[in-house]
């Protein structure tokens, strides 16, 4: 039983098709700029990371504001049309949902979003840890 068992184990990490499941499960959308003045730090260009990839969250993770300059790290799971690239991205939290209500758990930049997801649609199922 333990041969088997680790056989499965050895073809799912073989053809990349098994995740574990570590963190939030959430949604995500993206956002289109101007991404500035934000809710953390006005109007400041520094507080963005390098390559973009930055976040908008909901209330549920806002936390009155404790939420600016917070890390995850996260990855598409699945959508519509299969948009999922197979790769994990650090995101850094700039700013509170621009809508109201939030569409999403956590709103991407067009880079962010883009740096896991094709553009197939608008929303994604995603996982996410802070980091």
């Amino acid at each position: 039983m333990a041969l088997l068992i680790l056989a499965i184990l050895i073809t799912a990490v073989i053809s990349k098709e098994a995740y574990f499941v570590h963190g939030d499960i959430g949604t995500a959308s993206y956002y289109n700029p101007p991404y500035i003045p934000t809710k953390c730090d006005g109007n400041r260009e520094e507080q963005f990371p390098p390559g973009n990839l930055f976040v908008a969250v909901s209330e549920g993770l806002w936390d009155n504001g404790a939420a600016c300059g917070r890390r995850y790290r996260l990855r598409c799971l699945s959508g519509p049309k299969r948009p999922c690239k197979r790769r994990t991205i650090d995101v850094k939290v700039v700013d509170f949902c621009p809508f109201t209500p939030c569409p999403s758990t956590i709103m991407l930049s067009r880079d962010a979003f883009a740096a896991i997801a094709h553009k197939h649609g608008r929303k994604i199922n995603i996982e996410y840890i802070q980091i």
